[in-house]
C-alpha cells in the first residue's frame, strides 16, 4: 500500500506539473518590462510571452499582438517554443503509459511486473519533459539577463523575469519530483536460490559381520 501511495502521489505531482507547463506556455507574461532608470512610467505595464506582446494600460485596457511573422523571431525564442511544445507532448503521452501502469488501475492486472514497468516508463517520460520545460525556462531566463546586463541595450528596452518563467520553473520541478516518484515503484528483483538436491540416504546395515 505505501508502494502504491508514493505512485499515485508521483502521477499527481507529474500531473500537476504538466499543467503548469501548459499554463505557463499560453501565458504572455514571460518578461515584462523594467522600470529601471529616470524615465520610469507607470501608466502602462509591457510584457511579452511566447507568442504574443502586451501592453497594459494603468486604465485596464489591454492591447496585444501576436507575433506573426516566425522567421523574424529570434532564435532563443523559437528554441523556447519547441522545447515546451515538446515538453507538453511528451508529458501527454507519460499521462496515458502512467495510467496503465497505476496499481489503482484494473488495466494488465495478470502482469503485475510489466505493469510496474510501464509507472516506470511513464516516470521516464515525465523526467525527460520537465527536462525539456527546465532547459526552456532556463534558457529564456538566462537570454533575459544577459540583455539585462548587457550595456548596448537601452535603459528603456530592458525587461525581468515575468510570472510565466515562474510558473514553468515550478511546473519543471513537479514534473521532475513527478517522474521521480514513479520510478520508485520500479519492480525489485527477488533473489532466487537453487533448490537444494536431497541428500541419499544410507542403506539399512544387513546385520551381518564381513572378515
Amino acid at each position: 500500500m505505501a508502494n502504491a501511495g508514493l505512485q499515485l502521489l508521483g502521477f499527481i505531482l507529474a500531473f500537476l506539473g504538466w499543467i503548469g507547463a501548459i499554463v505557463s506556455t499560453a501565458l504572455p507574461q514571460w518578461k515584462i518590462y523594467s522600470y529601471a532608470g529616470d524615465n520610469i512610467v507607470t501608466a502602462q505595464a509591457i510584457y511579452e510571452g511566447l507568442w504574443m506582446s502586451c501592453v497594459s494600460q494603468s486604465t485596464g485596457q489591454i492591447q496585444c499582438k501576436v507575433f506573426d511573422s516566425l522567421l523574424n523571431l529570434s532564435s532563443t525564442l523559437q528554441a523556447t517554443r519547441a522545447l515546451m511544445v515538446i515538453g507538453i507532448l511528451l508529458g501527454l503521452i507519460a499521462i496515458f503509459v502512467a495510467t496503465v501502469g497505476m496499481k489503482c488501475m484494473k488495466c494488465m492486472e495478470d502482469d503485475e511486473v510489466q505493469k510496474m514497468r510501464m509507472a516506470v516508463i511513464g516516470g521516464v517520460i515525465f523526467l525527460f519533459a520537465g527536462l525539456a520545460v527546465l532547459v526552456a525556462t532556463a534558457w529564456y531566463g538566462n537570454r533575459i539577463v544577459q540583455e539585462f546586463y548587457d550595456p548596448m541595450t537601452p535603459v528603456n528596452a530592458r525587461y525581468e523575469f515575468g510570472h510565466a518563467l515562474f510558473t514553468g520553473w515550478a511546473a519543471a520541478s513537479l514534473c521532475l519530483l513527478g517522474g521521480g516518484l514513479l520510478c520508485c515503484s520500479c519492480p525489485r528483483k527477488t533473489t532466487s536460490y537453487p533448490t537444494p538436491r536431497p541428500y541419499p540416504k544410507p542403506a539399512p546395515s544387513s546385520g551381518k559381520d564381513y572378515v
